[in-house]
């Protein structure tokens, strides 16, 4: 018998087939319990999209009261090299709690908050989180990479060497964000991560106040909740997250490019094209999986 999520993969594989980028893509159902991917194994740029695991290592640490989600955090200017975010922009020097950082790290991607929270964590304990909770291909090597001119890159014809970078799976983050999910209502999937059900409440809420919305939930309907976070690099533009049909979870998907060219030979931004293509593989799972 083939499953759903069998004839759902053959459709996002021939999406992915029409692209001129590659495509590695993670779904989970988790009502049926069934999973799908095309290329979820593979170690790619994790660009942003790390950082739901950077939160998640975080509330552990606060669970484990070594930091707490109301403790002042004062925004110093060695942080504020990046060009992701808000508070780049901002005279150095002023405090806001522990919880609006992860905040803003998620909502709009902002590395200052970034570098911020890895440094009270440390890179080691960060990624003895991913491995204690089976991220087997992710790795945490930056803080905070370096701000680098996409459009001097070299697009090479191969995978990419990510032997530098932040780097994950699709799989792993779905692995992680499911984790999330059971720990809302399971004090055994919460303890898995070092949490407690209200921590990951606080995890699902803030991942889901995202403001960068033009890749998952670009053609869902008006209104639909989609947990999720982002990631953008030099041929890269990813997305992770959760989808909700009303207050019920989905399904969740996790969606990595890599080799997007600057313009596409009709003049289309690369970047456009791959937050279209992930919007579609999105929408696809959602009219399949509504039914």
């Amino acid at each position: 018998m083939i499953s759903t999520l069998d004839t759902l993969g053959r459709r996002l594989d021939a999406l992915c087939s029409e692209q001129r980028f590659e495509t590695g893509w993670c779904l989970k159902d988790p009502r049926r319990g069934e999973f799908a991917h095309r290329r979820g194994a593979i170690v790619v740029p994790s660009a942003s999209t790390r950082k739901i695991s950077i939160l998640m290592a975080a509330l552990r640490e606060v669970h484990a009261g070594g930091l707490s989600l109301d403790q002042p955090v004062t925004i110093q200017a060695k942080y504020q090299t990046s060009n992701s975010g808000c508070f780049q922009h901002f005279r150095p020097g002023f405090t806001i709690t522990l919880h609006d950082v992860l905040t803003m790290m998620i909502i709009v991607s902002d590395n200052t908050c970034t570098g911020t929270v890895v440094d009270m964590l440390g890179l080691d304990a960060l990624n003895g989180f991913c491995r204690s909770v089976g991220m087997a291909g992710t790795t945490h090597r930056q803080g905070i990479p370096p701000n680098t001119d996409a459009r001097g890159v070299q697009y090479a014809e191969g995978p990419s060497d990510v032997s530098g970078m932040n780097a994950t799976t699709p799989n792993d983050v779905v692995l992680l964000l499911e984790l999330i999910l059971q720990g809302l209502q399971d004090p055994a999937a919460a303890a898995r991560l070092g949490c407690t059900s209200d921590l990951c409440r606080v995890a699902m809420e803030i991942l889901s106040w995202q403001k960068l919305n033009s890749r998952l939930p670009a053609l869902l309907p008006t209104g639909t909740k989609v947990a999720h976070k982002t990631g953008t690099g030099p041929g890269v533009i990813n997305d992770a997250g959760i989808v909700f049909a009303g207050a019920d979870p989905l399904f969740i998907l996790a969606a990595y490019t890599q080799q997007v060219p600057w313009a596409l030979p009709d003049g289309t931004p690369g970047k456009a094209a791959a937050e279209r293509h992930i919007a579609r593989l999105c929408r696809t799972c959602w009219d399949a999986l509504m039914t």
